[in-house]
């Protein structure tokens, strides 16, 4: 469980990682807009009347069928760039059944069906506290809810976990198993039901900031719990100062570990062996050192000695870029007929 549970944060901070990364700067809420209404246009239209400013629906009809439901998602799908997403719904009017839900679909959700009812979503259900996930039979969850309660429905990223709310206490959670993004959705199912969402255009019923403040915390204290033997530690550290050409730090690591960490064998990629890899540093080194002094003509050189698959290879990144550092290099010195003259070849 364990395992299980560090693989989930992991995973969520990679993913974290690689968004924020293909996003520069920009802050992570204007990324991203979070949903704010009901969607009048994707819904079972014939069963509910929503109001002016979607935000309440309301059951209109007479149940006569299973598929007979009334049920609406949000104009945009739960934001996915944060630790937790959350929204509510009060129940205004439990109506004849009290057959009102609360939970999330996908895009694809059959806009008959309860939520729960189909695969891909999660509902929380009113008349028999259900927890309905991907068929028709629910399995025990939580207290029935009514007129006058207010429910909400929430994913923790980190945990991957869509969890449930009553009256601003957690009724329980169940494990996120659906891949893609996911839509807030409510639903409503026999004659004069009503409901309102809230989307935190309003206080919630349940703190949801001191929610995320205890996840936080409970991570914090699974990453602190989480330990690496030392070696494994000290091989991670040299692996990427090795990666990215640090020599003298490197050098100056290697000093100071030499007599208090124990061996350890680093797998090397592409057949290279540590030492092959310590060696290249200092080619590294001298090919960097010629580029800034703008001898691209020694580079070339040294790259066909040091490494002649790169220097074969007239299409590669490699020799695209020095060629264009060539160019620059001439245009400096005012020989820019030179500099053309490399294209022509």
């Amino acid at each position: 469980m364990l395992n299980n549970q560090q693989d989930r944060i992991g995973g969520y901070y990679l993913e974290q990682a690689k968004l924020n990364s293909s996003g520069g700067e920009v802050e992570m809420d204007d990324e991203e807009v979070a949903p704010t209404e009901l969607n009048t246009i994707n819904s079972s239209g014939g069963f509910l009347v929503v109001s002016t400013d979607k935000l309440s629906v309301q059951y209109t009809s007479v149940n006569l069928h299973g598929h007979d439901v009334g049920v609406i998602q949000s104009n945009r799908p739960a934001p996915v760039k944060r630790l937790a997403y959350y929204f509510e719904m009060y129940v205004k009017n439990a109506g004849a059944k009290g057959q009102v839900a609360i939970g999330f679909t996908n895009e694809s959700f059959k806009m008959r069906r309860q939520p729960g009812w189909e695969a891909n979503s999660y509902g929380y259900h009113g008349d028999d506290g259900l927890l309905y996930h991907g068929q028709g039979k629910g399995e025990p969850f939580g207290p029935t809810f009514t007129a006058g309660d207010t429910v909400g429905g929430g994913i923790n990223y980190a945990s991957q976990e869509i969890f449930f709310t009553k009256n601003g206490v957690i009724v329980g959670a169940v494990y996120k198993d659906v891949k893609g993004t996911l839509f807030p959705t409510v639903s409503v199912h026999s004659q004069n039901e009503e409901v309102t969402v809230n989307f935190g255009k309003n206080p919630f019923k349940f703190d949801i900031k001191a929610y995320e403040a205890q996840e936080r915390l409970k991570q914090q204290n699974m990453i602190d719990k989480a330990s690496l033997p030392q070696n494994v530690g000290y091989g991670l550290v040299r692996s990427y100062l090795l990666h990215y050409g640090y020599e003298e730090t490197l050098n100056s690591f290697d000093v100071a570990n030499r007599n208090s960490v124990p061996p350890i064998t680093i797998c090397q990629e592409n057949g290279f062996s540590e030492q092959d890899s310590s060696y290249a540093l200092s080619q590294r080194k001298t090919l960097r050192q010629l580029i800034r002094k703008g001898d691209i003509d020694a580079t070339f050189g040294k790259l066909r000695e040091w490494y002649p698959q790169i220097a074969q290879d007239d299409k590669s990144a490699t020799y695209f870029l020095l060629h264009c550092q060539k160019f620059i290099e001439l245009v400096r010195v005012g020989e820019v007929g030179r500099g053309c003259e490399i294209w022509k070849d």
